[in-house]
């Protein structure tokens, strides 16, 4: 009898230290999730063909995600053709996941505006077209007040010789792009417009920014 009582209370202890366990490990996973939420941050760019923008971009300390895709304009799902056509007023850009303990807004639109050419209406070198406009794609009253900040701050201090174009606008809606535009400059970096387009401006940009770029 003894026995018996013994093992029922090593069973009710060994079940009390497990569930209070779980709790445990269960506060501290949504604690952890919760704070992770709190620094992470989205901005939404377009400079041209999304191939060169995201292969910038992913070169960043901070940035975690980098997805090329189609915003602005006013169709839904819109696939590459489409866009290209420039029937849907879609502008090909990046949608930027970073964190922002590690990396600023303000540090992604001097990249931004550095790195490609923000007084050329609707294209940027070869690639002619609305789909290739300077474009920022604010997601909040606090990016959308930087943006035009910075912008403002530019043109006074005449950074660049001709006016800039760059589009301000509110954020709407994202459209990822097909599979095989994601990740495309690690993937094809030996076909000529990798090694003659995108290399150069990926060089330009690692030399220009090698205290932000990822080790």
């Amino acid at each position: 009898m003894i026995f018996k009582k013994k093992i029922k209370k090593i069973i009710a202890i060994t079940f009390v230290m497990a569930f209070f366990y779980c709790c445990g490990q269960k506060i501290n996973t949504e604690k952890k999730i919760k704070t992770n939420d709190t620094t992470m941050e989205t901005a939404t760019f377009g400079a041209g063909c999304f191939w060169c923008v995201e292969a910038v971009f992913q070169n960043l300390e901070g940035v975690l995600k980098v997805e090329s895709g189609y915003s602005g304009g006013n169709i839904k799902n819109p696939s590459y053709r489409e866009v290209c056509a420039g029937i849907t007023g879609h502008a090909e850009v990046c949608q930027i996941t970073f964190d922002m303990n590690q990396i600023s807004f303000e540090d992604l639109l001097e990249i931004f505006w550095k790195t490609h050419d923000p007084t050329t209406l609707n294209y940027q070198g070869n690639d002619h077209g609305t789909q290739y406009r300077s474009v920022i794609f604010y997601h909040s009253e606090n990016q959308r007040q930087k943006a035009e900040f910075y912008k403002k701050k530019l043109i006074e201090e005449k950074a660049f010789k001709d006016p800039i174009v760059t589009e301000i606008s509110e954020f709407k809606n994202f459209y990822k792009a097909e599979d095989y535009h994601q990740n495309y400059f690690n993937l094809n970096g030996e076909e000529p417009y990798c090694r003659y387009v995108i290399q150069p401006k990926v060089d330009k940009f690692r030399k220009a920014f090698s205290k932000k770029i990822k080790n």
